[in-house]
């Protein structure tokens, strides 16, 4: 993943955010598949960032192989 050479945690900031929280990499071919093909619903945002990081950290910690 480019930024990341050991993968990104999960509550990590991706080194690819702009300042204003947009992905430099969007539409890009070496955009992590990974990233676009995300699609995040509902119940994995959650009504704050905080509440949609915990969601994520979760879902790493139930997928950690």
């Amino acid at each position: 993943m480019p930024g990341h050479p050991r993968g990104k945690p999960a509550g990590v900031p991706c080194a690819n955010l702009l300042p204003d929280l947009r992905c430099a990499l969007f539409g890009r071919p070496e955009r992590p598949k990974v990233c676009s093909s995300l699609r995040p619903q509902p119940a994995m945002c959650g009504e704050s960032r905080e509440v949609a990081l915990a969601a994520l950290a979760e879902l790493e910690r139930a997928t950690a192989g």
